[in-house]
């Protein structure tokens, strides 16, 4: 597993010829960390499927996104090949992504092979859902599946309903921007520059609330009841929150309801909601909370079905990945009971449930979509399935 992120750094001649080695123009996977020698080298960081599409234009994203299946490739492949004669391989796309974006990720195999030798024989590739789905045996089932830029809302009844996905504009990197915007209140305004740092203090000190104004009210009635202060895992650094340890619950709360009213105080000082999705010539309020988003994506899809689709809703993926601390249990929730308390506001009863590997899960489905795909179903692009050969 690697970060999906690359860096372009800037190249010394002067340094390279001095220090005897040559510098990459791209660099991926953990030597990242060797090259970040300053704050400022964080702008050159390249994160090119943070919103689960990569635009079409868009070099720097196609670039780095060649070279983290390049690592990825050539870190497993077999020192000597002998009888190998390439992977087959998954690709788990976002359900939104367009047709350019596959005909993208098979040319970018392509070229790999050419330039390393055969390394992958064969690719396939599967909406990231259906394989959640599939990795929890679901046939007809609403699937969330977060990931860092966004969150895909979408109903399966075999296959992917197309004409009900609902690709919301929100995701982990949500929770990560309302943590830098609390570092920079508490006065850690440099700290909140670093994303990797942010992302430490968002999962150690992120709640999500049973019910926001009354776990504010519970977190100023009862200071010591709440931890405010954090060492940050894998710094040295600790962040002292002092009586602002309520701040803790709007981590949690902005991802599955970012319209509460206290996020208003926030957006009147520059902060930005989340953006609203165009899905099929109507507006989605990237506000929405996600039980309404649910309910607008399932009435989309055949009345017969919608009481299936809503008694099985999964939730996949790392935005989904909170923990209850012992003692908070009244106060705090994890996931599926927070989108089992939004639902209820809309008036429809059910129970999700959170797939055991979060942030695994896709990864589960695709290796099984894969390992039962038969050999000899060759691509169609009608149906958007089988084995691309190269």
């Amino acid at each position: 597993m690697i970060e999906n992120r690359a860096y372009f750094p800037k190249i010394s001649k002067a340094v390279e010829r001095i220090r005897g080695y040559v510098a990459k123009e791209v660099v991926v996977g953990p030597e990242v960390v060797e090259y970040l020698e300053s704050k400022a080298d964080l702008s050159r960081l390249v994160y090119p499927m943070r919103n689960g599409v990569i635009e079409r234009r868009d070099e720097r994203g196609w670039r780095a996104a060649k070279e983290l299946l390049r690592y990825s490739l050539l870190k497993h492949a077999p020192d000597k090949p002998g009888s190998f004669s390439g992977f087959y391989a998954v690709t788990a796309l976002a359900a939104q992504a367009p047709t350019y974006m596959y005909e993208k990720f098979f040319q970018l195999h392509e070229e790999i092979n050419k330039e390393e030798g055969l390394l992958v024989k064969a690719l396939t590739i599967i909406p990231q859902p259906l394989a959640v789905a599939i990795a929890e045996k679901a046939t007809v089932c609403t699937v969330l599946e977060a990931g860092h830029g966004n969150t895909q809302i979408t109903p399966i009844s075999k296959d992917v309903i197309s004409g009900a996905l609902i690709p919301l504009n929100r995701g982990g990197s949500d929770s990560d921007r309302i943590s830098a915007q609390i570092l920079k209140d508490l006065g850690y305004s440099d700290l909140a520059k670093e994303e990797k740092f942010v992302r430490l203090f968002k999962e150690a000190a992120g709640l999500v609330p049973r019910d926001l104004d009354k776990a504010i009210s519970w977190a100023k009635e009862n200071p010591n009841a709440l931890v405010s202060s954090f060492q940050i895992p894998q710094t040295a650094v600790k962040i002292e929150m002092e009586d602002k340890g309520w701040l803790r619950f709007l981590i949690g709360e902005f991802y599955f309801d970012p319209r509460h009213e206290i996020f208003e105080s926030y957006y009147s000082r520059g902060f930005s909601p989340p953006k609203d999705t165009l899905v099929a010539g109507e507006v989605i309020r990237g506000d929405v909370d996600l039980g309404e988003a649910i309910r607008i994506s399932v009435s989309k899809t055949p009345v017969e079905i919608q009481p299936q689709l809503l008694k099985s809703v999964i939730l996949s993926g790392g935005a989904f990945y909170w923990k209850v601390p012992p003692g908070l249990e009244n106060i705090a929730v994890d996931s599926p009971t927070k989108i089992k308390l939004l639902l209820d506001r809309t008036g429809i009863k059910s129970e999700p449930k959170i797939v055991s590997d979060p942030q695994y899960s896709v990864w589960r489905g695709a290796i099984v979509y894969g390992y039962y795909l038969a050999e000899d179903y060759k691509w169609d692009w009608r149906q958007m399935e089988g084995w691309y050969y190269f």
